[in-house]
C-alpha cells in the first residue's frame, strides 16, 4: 500500500518468468469481441489509441490466474492526469512471455469500444486560439472557438486586428461608415450588403436635401409618411448601433488587458450614442411635425370650402388660389376676436406669382355674395348697429353672434367664413381658404424663433388708447436692425396712438416678413417642437390635408416669383365710403385681368387709382408695391423723426 494519498496503489503482481512452468500459447481473440485491438504502432493522439492496448479479457484471466491472484481486483480510483496508470492507460500491462523482464498484470481489464469515447481537447494553448495563426481547412474556415461556428456556415475566415488601437480606429470608422468594420474583420458579404445600404441611403438624404427638396416638404406634411419616418429612423439606429457592436467584437483581439476591455465598452458606448441620440431628434421632430398637421389642418367643418372633384389633382384647372390671411388681436381684456389685420393673398397656380391685398381694419358696408343668405341679410353691407361694430374687424365676432345660423350649414368657424363670403365679394374673388393668427400668441411664436430683426422708421407707441385719449407708456425709438423678442414685437406690429391703421397695417406685414427671415433652417431644426406647439396653439385654417402638397409645390413657386402687394389705404378709396366697383377693377388689373384704363387728361381727385396690368413691380406711382419697400430702413425719415424729439408718455 502506498503511504502517499495521492499515489495510487500499485498492485501490479511481478514475478520471474522462469517461474512459470511454461508459456501460454497466445490466445485466439473471441468472436464476441471483434478484431483484435491495435498494441503497438504510432501514436494516434487520443485516449481510445491508447485504450486500444488493453488485452483480452479471457487472455487476462488465464495470466491472472497462472500468477496465482485472484480473477478480479477492486478498480482502483481514477489517478490524475499525469500520474502512473493514468493518462487514458489505466491497468496497461504487458502479456507474459513479452521481451520485458516483468509482467504487469491489470487489476481491471476493459474491453475495446466497453465505454464511450470522449473527445480530447489538446489545445491547451489559449494563443493557438486566434483564428489568424491557426491554419484554416480546406474551405478557407477556422476549427476553433465562436469563430468556428460562423466560418463553418459563411465560408468565411474571421480576421482580428493586431493590435487593440486598431480595433478602436476600425470601430469607430464602422461607426461613421456602416459595413467597413465588418469587411476589415473578413465578413465579406455582411460588409458588403451594411455597406450597399448606408450608401444608398446617403444618396437619398443628399438627393432630398438638394434637387429633391419639395419631395421631402411634401412628406413632412403627410402624417402618414411622417409616423413611417420615425419608425423608419428607430429601425435604422438600432441596425446601425448593432452592427458598431458586431464590429467591434469580431475585430478585438482575444487577449486585452482589462482596462482595454474597459476602454472598448466606453468606445462602443459613445459611438452608439453617437448614433441614437440624432436619431431620437429625428424622431420628435417627425412626431412634433405629425402632431402639428393633425392639429391645425383637421379637415373641420367649413360652410365655405368646396371639396375637390379630383383628388389627385385638387386644383385642376384652377387659375389661382386665393387664401384669406386673418390676424386675429384677441387675448387678455379683449372681448372676443378683431381681425385687425385682412391680406388676401392671390396666387397664380402657373408660376407662383403671387399679388397681397390689404384692407383697412375700418372698412365699412362690407358686402356680401348676391344671391347668399348673408347678402338678403345685409343688401346694404354688414351693419351691427353701431359705427364701431360694424367696421371690418368687427364682422368677425359680431356676424355670427347676431345670426348664428345664417351660413345655412355646419361650419367650426363662423366666422371665418363670414369673412371670406364678405371679402371674396368686395375684391371680386372666390376666396377658397383661410388662416388665422391670434395676435396675443404672436409673441410666443417670435420667443420661440429667438426674436425678430426689424427696421423702425419712426416713433412706435406702446400701449395707449386712442379713444379715450390715454397717452402710451413708450415708444419704440426709430432705428435699424432692432432686435425684438416677442413682447415687443407685438408692441411694433399693434401700437397705433398717434399713427394710422395704414401705418399699423405696413409694420404687420414686415413683421410678417420678419419672421419669414428668422425662420432659417438651423432655428427650425434647434426650435422647431417649440414652434410647432406654439404654431398649433395660435394658428386655425380650413385648408384640407389633401391640398396641402399641392401648397407645397405653390410655395416653391412663390418663392421664386416674389410677391407683390396692393394697399387700399386712405389714397386709395375712403374706408367710410368705399367704391367696390373700383377696389374690384383695380383687383383685376393688378391680376392682369383687365386692361388699364387710358391716363386721364387731368388728375382728379375722385378718380379711381390704377395699377399696370404687367406682373413687373409697379412704379411709386401706383398702388402695386413690393413688399420689402414698406419694410426697408428710411435714414432721412427716421432721421427727422430723432430731430422732432420722443412724442409725450403716459409718465
Amino acid at each position: 500500500m502506498s503511504e502517499r494519498p495521492d499515489v495510487p496503489d500499485d498492485r501490479t503482481a511481478r514475478i520471474d518468468p522462469g517461474a512459470l512452468p511454461n508459456r501460454l500459447p497466445p490466445v485466439p481473440p473471441s468472436p464476441a469481441a471483434g478484431p483484435p485491438p491495435p498494441v503497438g504502432g504510432p501514436d494516434t493522439g487520443g485516449r481510445a489509441g491508447r485504450r486500444g492496448r488493453a488485452l483480452d479479457p479471457e487472455a487476462a484471466a488465464r495470466a491472472r490466474a497462472a500468477a496465482g491472484l485472484p480473477a478480479h481486483d477492486p478498480e482502483p480510483a481514477e489517478p490524475p492526469h499525469g500520474a502512473p496508470g493514468g493518462g487514458g492507460e489505466r491497468g496497461r500491462a504487458d502479456v507474459p512471455g513479452a521481451d520485458d523482464e516483468t509482467a504487469r498484470v491489470p487489476s481491471v481489464v476493459e474491453p475495446a469500444g466497453s465505454r464511450p469515447e470522449a473527445p480530447v481537447d489538446r489545445d491547451d494553448d489559449p494563443d493557438t486560439d486566434d483564428p489568424d495563426t491557426d491554419d484554416p481547412d480546406a474551405d478557407g474556415s477556422s476549427d476553433h472557438d465562436d469563430d468556428g461556428v460562423a466560418s463553418h456556415r459563411t465560408g468565411q475566415r474571421t480576421r482580428r486586428a493586431s493590435t487593440f488601437g486598431r480595433a478602436a480606429g476600425l470601430t469607430a470608422l464602422g461607426a461613421l461608415v456602416p459595413g467597413t468594420a465588418l469587411l476589415a474583420a473578413g465578413r465579406k458579404r455582411v460588409g458588403a450588403v451594411v455597406l450597399a445600404v448606408f450608401v444608398v441611403l446617403l444618396a437619398g438624404l443628399l438627393w432630398l436635401a438638394t434637387a429633391g427638396r419639395r419631395t421631402a416638404v411634401r412628406a413632412a406634411v403627410d402624417p402618414d409618411l411622417l409616423l413611417g419616418a420615425a419608425v423608419g429612423v428607430g429601425v435604422l439606429a438600432l441596425g446601425w448601433v448593432a452592427v458598431v457592436g458586431a464590429g467591434y467584437g469580431l475585430l478585438v483581439p482575444r487577449r486585452t488587458s482589462r482596462l482595454q476591455k474597459g476602454l472598448g465598452a466606453v468606445l462602443v458606448l459613445a459611438l452608439s450614442a453617437a448614433v441614437v441620440v440624432p436619431a431620437v431628434t429625428v424622431v420628435q421632430l417627425a412626431t412634433a411635425q405629425r402632431e402639428l398637421v393633425d392639429t391645425v389642418f383637421a379637415d373641420r367643418e367649413s360652410a365655405t370650402v368646396v371639396p375637390p372633384a379630383d383628388p389627385v389633382d385638387p386644383f385642376g384647372d384652377k387659375e389661382r388660389v386665393n387664401v384669406l390671411l386673418l390676424g386675429g388681436d384677441g387675448g387678455d381684456g379683449r372681448e372676443g376676436v378683431r381681425t385687425d389685420s385682412v391680406i388676401v393673398a392671390s396666387i397664380e397656380t402657373a408660376t407662383g406669382a403671387t399679388t397681397l391685398f390689404s384692407l383697412p381694419r375700418n372698412l365699412e358696408d362690407l358686402p356680401f355674395p348676391e344671391g347668399s343668405p348673408l347678402a338678403e341679410l345685409f343688401p346694404d353691407g354688414f351693419d351691427a348697429g353701431s359705427e364701431s361694430e360694424s367696421l371690418l374687424n368687427a364682422v368677425y365676432r359680431n356676424g355670427p353672434a347676431l345670426y348664428p345660423d345664417a351660413l345655412g350649414v355646419p361650419s367650426a368657424d363662423p366666422g371665418a367664413d363670414w369673412l371670406k363670403l364678405g371679402v371674396g365679394a368686395a375684391l371680386g374673388l372666390t376666396i377658397d381658404y383661410y388662416v388665422l393668427v391670434n395676435l396675443d400668441g404672436f409673441s410666443q411664436l417670435v420667443d420661440a424663433l429667438g426674436g425678430i430683426t426689424v427696421n423702425v422708421n419712426y416713433y412706435v407707441p406702446i400701449g395707449g388708447e386712442p379713444s379715450l385719449g390715454v397717452l402710451p407708456d413708450a415708444y419704440i425709438a426709430p432705428g435699424p436692425g432692432q432686435e425684438m423678442d416677442g413682447p415687443r414685437a407685438l408692441d411694433f406690429a399693434r401700437g397705433r396712438f398717434g399713427l394710422s391703421d395704414y401705418q399699423r397695417m405696413d409694420r404687420q406685414r414686415c413683421v410678417l416678413d420678419a419672421i419669414v427671415a428668422a425662420a432659417d433652417p438651423v432655428t427650425l431644426l434647434t426650435r422647431y417642437q417649440q414652434l410647432a406647439a406654439t404654431t398649433s396653439d395660435i394658428v386655425s385654417t380650413d385648408v384640407p390635408q389633401a391640398v396641402l402638397g399641392e401648397f407645397v409645390d405653390l410655395a416653391f413657386l412663390v418663392k421664386d416669383a416674389g410677391i407683390r402687394s396692393v394697399v387700399f389705404d386712405d389714397t386709395v378709396i375712403t374706408p367710410a365710403y368705399p367704391d367696390y366697383d373700383a377696389m374690384r377693377l383695380l383687383v383685376q388689373q393688378a391680376l392682369g385681368a383687365a386692361p388699364a384704363p387710358a391716363p386721364a387728361p387731368a388728375p382728379s381727385s375722385s378718380a379711381a387709382p390704377t395699377t399696370s396690368a404687367a406682373p413687373a413691380p409697379a412704379t411709386d406711382a401706383g398702388p402695386v408695391d413690393e413688399v420689402s419697400n414698406a419694410c426697408a430702413y428710411d435714414p432721412a425719415a427716421a432721421q427727422a423723426a430723432l430731430d422732432a424729439g420722443e412724442p409725450p408718455t403716459r409718465g
